[in-house]
């Protein structure tokens, strides 16, 4: 009985000697093997019947293929499973002192070998068949594959499943017109390229691909971004996102949650607008967006603080001389209750207030003295210089370009007056 994962063997020993391990598996083999009668010491193998049901791990390493034997019956201190559905798990034994850490593993292969390895400490018989003490052979580690690329339909796998331990997988010109759900079975993913497919529609289960940093969605038929992938497990690993060519007219007000992207790609869609909370987005240091349709940016805008910046072939309109005035005096029980909610963070969510007023406090504007408001404020155009957000900004327009417009908001009469940017 076989499973393929990484391993880090932890020596309790030596917090007490003021050293530490470095914290990093290596591929392995993990066999449970049948024990010889002569390779099991006396004291531990008097009550047993022949030996025919004394097991032990093999762990086996490329350096070490013979592998390091661990005696398993009445030898387990404890079981940590808390992350078995990520291939994760430590087996502590008692003799030696060391904790057996797993991860990158098959959850439901690992769930049936710490079974396994349950039964063999309780000296039960074990219905899989035991492997014999033989060194693994250098095969046997190819299992573990990490990288696989996919550039035409005819290499596409109809018949066998993808290695479950792959990091970065690609299926470019596959003529994908969903995402295959086999993907999103691999919990060791980091970087997931589906460019130049024909995918509509993204399923909010690549959320849970728990470990994915880079996710490639170029040359494809999007026409948004799901709500649900904006609030997943994405939120703490996505570092880099390419929506470009697709069809996204907009990009919701949650997609600001991501506050781990550092690299953002919009360019060739269709977009109208970008996301007006975008200055959330603090790790954000390369942004493009060339060739959509906006008309303008969003007040946050000038939160950022970008590296690079593309904006090339957008139809920035001129600033308006004369702002949209729509305050309301006083203000209704909605806009002041509205605005204690969000100036005071007070938690709110579709289970204690109606969905519809979740949606109004989710969009709510932010004046530029950075309190906010609902329906109650004066909307006025202004310009920017790009170069006050990025270091590297490439020209707006083929006339040399570097301003856009930008769209800001006033809680009231007093800030849009004292606002520095209005009065120049």
């Amino acid at each position: 009985m076989k499973l393929h994962c990484e391993v880090e063997v932890v020596s309790r020993h030596l917090p007490a000697l003021g050293l530490r391990n470095r914290g990093k598996g290596v591929r392995a083999v993990l066999n449970l093997c049948q024990q010889a009668p002569e390779s099991v010491p006396r004291s531990r193998f008097r009550d047993e019947v022949g030996g025919s049901h004394a097991a032990c791990l093999l762990v086996s390493t490329l350096k070490d293929k013979r592998g390091t034997r661990y005696e398993l019956k009445e030898n387990i201190e404890q079981f940590f499973t808390k992350f078995v559905d990520e291939g994760k798990a430590t087996v502590r034994l008692k003799e030696p002192l060391v904790d057996i850490c797993i991860s990158k593993a098959n959850s439901s292969s690992l769930k049936g070998f710490l079974s396994a390895v349950r039964l063999a400490h309780r000296g039960c018989d074990i219905e899989t068949p035991l492997s014999t003490l033989t060194p693994v052979k250098t095969s046997d580690f190819e299992k573990l594959k990490t990288k696989m690329v996919i550039t035409s339909k005819k290499d596409y796998p109809l018949s066998t499943n993808f290695p479950y331990s792959l990091e970065h997988l690609q299926t470019s010109y596959c003529g994908l017109s969903r995402v295959d759900m086999r993907m999103l079975c691999l919990k060791n993913l980091r970087k997931l390229d589906l460019s130049h497919n024909h995918i509509k529609m993204l399923p909010d289960t690549i959320g849970d691909l728990i470990h994915l940093q880079d996710l490639n969605l170029s040359d494809n038929h999007l026409e948004s971004f799901r709500v649900t992938l904006c609030q997943s497990t994405l939120q703490q690993s996505l570092r880099s996102l390419d929506l470009s060519k697709n069809k996204i007219k907009a990009l919701p007000v949650q997609f600001c949650q991501l506050r781990e992207i550092t690299d953002l790609k919009l360019d060739d869609n269709e977009l109208i607008r970008l996301p007006f909370k975008i200055g959330q987005l603090k790790n954000l240091r390369s942004l493009s967006a060339a060739r959509n349709k906006l008309p303008f940016l969003p007040s946050e805008f000038k939160n950022l603080s970008l590296e690079y910046l593309d904006l090339f072939g957008n139809t920035f309109e001129k600033p308006e001389l004369l702002p949209i005035i729509k305050l309301q005096v006083p203000l209704t029980l909605l806009e002041a209750s509205a605005r204690t909610v969000l100036q005071k963070r007070i938690p709110y969510g579709p289970q204690s207030i109606p969905y519809h007023l979740c949606h109004d406090l989710d969009t709510a504007k932010v004046c530029v003295c950075g309190r906010f408001c609902l329906n109650s404020y004066i909307q006025a155009t202004t310009t920017m210089n790009l170069h006050s957000v990025a270091h590297t900004v490439v020209l707006v327009d083929n006339m040399g370009g570097t301003e856009a417009s930008i769209i800001s908001y006033f809680c009231s009469l007093a800030c849009y007056v004292n606002s520095s940017d209005m009065l120049k």
